[in-house]
């Protein structure tokens, strides 16, 4: 079976795939200082390492390349693909420098594209908020990166004396009569009024009609009050991984 690991800032996603079936999933935090064999330690409680063919990785944390590289060398005895500059992905890339883009934003943009059609925007509600569209002809042109959701709430307690962390859930009223539910108004309103009017924005630059599907943790709380969005797809990334994997497979 596959391994596909999504290495994100704060949380990594991992999934099998026993071909284009998703049979398993976890997700587990992110930490940047770990080695190969502290990553075997954790996983091989999770996953049944002899089960595992082959490893495709997403990895926004370049420190941690190396340590995968070493998990699957020394513990998987498995070949490695890193999705980076190089990699075969079946979607042309129209940027700048295609270098810049994220491994996990061109692994969504060919989830997208795949499954749901061109054009398409994918919004990935990770420790950004990324936006990355596919024009009409099914190729990648870009997007938008915005604050995500948890750093903007956590730089906001921090900077705000007087205000205290709160759970992440939808309040029962726009206009909160608590602080609590003042400030839970304002990450889920607030961030699916930014959303939509991204989104909105980007269709003007697209031809055709324009399918919007999101990704991410905490895509179920706050996509139910966007109005732009059309499907919540919670493995685009994992489902991009395997696609790229099956690019490259020899022969």
């Amino acid at each position: 079976m596959l391994l596909a690991i999504d290495v994100g800032n704060t949380q990594t996603v991992l999934g099998l795939f026993d071909g284009e079936r998703l049979v398993q999933h976890w997700r587990v935090a992110t930490e940047a200082h770990r080695t190969g064999d502290e990553l075997a330690s954790l996983f091989r409680n999770l996953i049944d390492f002899e089960s595992v063919s082959g490893v495709c990785l997403a990895s926004t944390v370049p420190a941690l390349v190396r340590s995968y590289e070493e998990l699957a060398e020394r513990w998987l005895e498995r070949e490695l693909l890193v999705l980076g500059p190089g990699t075969r992905t079946g979607i042309a890339i129209r940027f700048d420098d295609p270098r810049e883009v994220g491994p996990d934003r061109i692994a969504n943009a060919i989830a997208a594209l795949d499954r749901h059609g061109a054009p398409c925007i994918a919004v990935d509600f990770g420790t950004a908020t990324n936006f990355d569209a596919i024009s009409a002809e099914g190729e990648y042109i870009g997007g938008v990166l915005a604050p995500g959701i948890e750093i903007s709430m956590e730089a906001l307690f921090a900077r705000a004396a007087r205000l205290r962390q709160v759970d992440f859930a939808e309040p029962a009223n726009v206009i909160g009569k608590s602080t609590i539910a003042a400030l839970q108004s304002g990450l889920v309103f607030g961030f699916a009024g930014q959303v939509d009017g991204i989104v909105e924005r980007m269709r003007a630059e697209l031809e055709g009609k324009v399918k919007v599907i999101a990704t991410g943790g905490l895509a179920e709380l706050i996509v139910p009050h966007c109005r732009t969005i059309e499907a919540v797809d919670e493995f685009l990334t994992l489902e991009g991984l395997r696609l790229v994997w099956a690019q490259n497979l020899p022969g």
